[in-house]
């Protein structure tokens, strides 16, 4: 499957479109319970939360050598600063990305040679536009989009906006994955370990009724 291009028209980043290729599932690894799973599936690229400033550089090198693409979720580390310091921290480690909901550390990701994945919660059309706004801003090289069932209710219009997107939340199920993919998103994240298997050639039809979109651009 050809990667959805950016805002920019650039393809997505080489290094994501590779550990997307087979598993087209990014995991949801949150605390440290899931961690031998995880480090047992198919799935190369996950999202760390929840972890402590401590435990980080023990889980994040551990991933990293058993060749996954690791993202931190700066927002959900206890302990961890929400600065630059807490960038250059997460890179020291080995990890490849960071995830925020926060613009800020956005922008402050890519200098340092991090990918960055914005986290957005659509919740109505005045949102939307907001979160449209700072992706603009930020140039982000994912989006996830929160929560998944949303992408179905967006005009394609922004979802290509907040491209490339990762479709998060909700998704519990391969043919929540196929939507996901089917309406534009490079992949879909979960933390429901079954998940973590599920390889392109093994996704479900999407019935044509599912990909319709509203008439009139969510945004307006």
């Amino acid at each position: 499957m050809t990667p959805s291009p950016s805002r920019s028209g650039a393809p997505l980043d080489a290094r994501l479109a590779s550990a997307l290729a087979e598993i087209p599932v990014i995991a949801s690894v949150v605390t440290t319970q899931p961690l031998r799973q995880f480090l047992t599936a198919p799935a190369k690229v996950c999202i760390v939360a929840s972890l402590t400033v401590g435990q980080l550089p023990q889980v994040v090198p551990t991933l990293v050598r058993a060749g996954k693409t690791v993202f931190v979720n700066v927002d959900s580390s206890p302990g961890l600063a929400q600065d630059r310091g807490a960038l250059e921290f997460i890179k020291s480690m080995g990890a490849h990305g960071v995830v925020s909901t926060r613009l800020s550390l956005i922008e402050k990701g890519r200098p340092l040679g991090l990918l960055t994945m914005m986290k957005v919660f659509v919740t109505d059309r005045s949102n939307l536009r907001r979160s449209t706004d700072a992706v603009s801003r930020g140039a982000p090289d994912l989006v996830e989009i929160m929560p998944a069932p949303i992408v179905a209710r967006m005009s394609g219009q922004a979802q290509r906006a907040m491209s490339p997107s990762v479709a998060a939340g909700f998704v519990e199920t391969p043919a929540d994955v196929a939507l996901a993919l089917a309406l534009g998103s490079v992949a879909a994240a979960t933390s429901d370990p079954r998940l973590w298997h599920l390889r392109r050639d093994q996704l479900p039809p999407v019935p044509p009724t599912a990909r319709k979109r509203p008439a009139a651009p969510s945004q307006e």
